[in-house]
């Protein structure tokens, strides 16, 4: 008795008051028209967010790259992290936090910490590539098949050509401030 006096509810809900069936379908299209619109703008507003997102992660990208530019030339000190002499993660790090992005201070660390990984064909300006088994060693790219590291003591912080070598040592790489 309850499931047909159910069934019987659903279907006055369905037809609605009497002398409105015509218009039923009319209704059932404009609520799907409303939620059709509605998810249009959500889809839209998240697409914008992201395209903002990566505006601003371009533009820090860009203050990190000019940032290790700058630095070209000072020495290279274990666990040096700047002004003046740095390691690979500490130029990493003091060029990132040059364009408002805050970084753990060692190689392992920041490739846990930055959740947006990127591939060695994907790599854009400013990214952090991390080279060797153990990801002990980090440098921030460039462009152009290029990057500026730290790359050990005795040595200088310097702009290379990404060789087949780095290229066979590469394992892994993070987009910072996105």
């Amino acid at each position: 008795m309850l499931t047909t006096t159910a069934a019987l509810g659903a279907t006055l809900l369905a037809a609605g008051p009497a002398g409105a069936s015509a218009n039923v379908p009319q209704r059932v299209e404009l609520a799907a028209s409303a939620a059709k619109a509605t998810s249009t703008k959500t889809a839209t507003t998240k697409a914008a967010s992201a395209t903002s997102r990566a505006a601003k992660q371009s533009k820090r990208a860009a203050v990190a790259v000019k940032y290790a530019y700058k630095q070209i030339g000072d020495p290279y000190r274990y666990g040096g992290s700047g002004p003046g002499s740095w390691d690979c993660s500490g130029l990493a790090q003091g060029s990132w936090r040059k364009a408002g992005v805050k970084l753990p201070r060692t190689t392992q660390q920041i490739y846990r910490a930055v959740k947006h990984k990127v591939s060695w064909k994907g790599a854009k300006a400013g990214d952090l590539l991390f080279f060797y088994s153990g990801r002990t060693h980090v440098g921030i790219y460039v462009g152009h098949g290029y990057m500026i590291h730290a790359p050990h003591s005795g040595s200088h912080v310097k702009k290379i050509k990404l060789t087949h070598y780095y290229k066979s040592q590469f394992n892994g790489g993070v987009r910072p401030g996105y």
